[in-house]
């Protein structure tokens, strides 16, 4: 039996925090919330989150934000971006950071499970 990797998902909605565990448990993964960026940067799961899934805006740290910590500090994994609030500039940077995704709040999960399908099988940092 294959184990399934940890996804991590950061959202301060609490409901899509869990509708989105749900979904990545029914894929054979390991899930893991977190209600900020705060919450999962004092955490261990930054060593072991082999997809992250983020809400662009949370207060304090945002997604993309928390994306280019990641990065500067070598250490970003994949990046699935959710919001409830789609704006050109932030996909842009969201994008020139190697996003897998920005998907706009509701979306269609079919999309989201072939976002992380993509996130799972690219390297570490989210390219393939």
């Amino acid at each position: 039996m294959t184990i399934g990797k940890i996804v991590t998902v950061i959202d301060d909605d609490e409901n899509v925090r869990i509708a989105i565990e749900g979904l990545i448990r029914s894929l054979g993964h390991t899930a893991r919330g977190f209600a900020s960026a705060q919450q999962f940067l004092a955490s261990d799961a930054r060593s072991t989150t082999s997809c992250l899934i983020t809400d662009v805006q949370m207060a304090e740290v945002s997604g993309v934000d928390l994306h280019a910590r990641l990065t500067a500090e070598g250490g970003a994994p994949p990046v699935i971006y959710i919001t409830a609030f789609p704006d050109e500039r932030i996909e842009a940077r969201a994008s020139a950071l190697g996003a897998i995704g920005f998907l706009s709040k509701p979306f269609d999960a079919e999309t989201l499970v072939h976002c992380i399908q993509r996130a799972l099988a690219s390297g570490p940092d989210g390219r393939t």
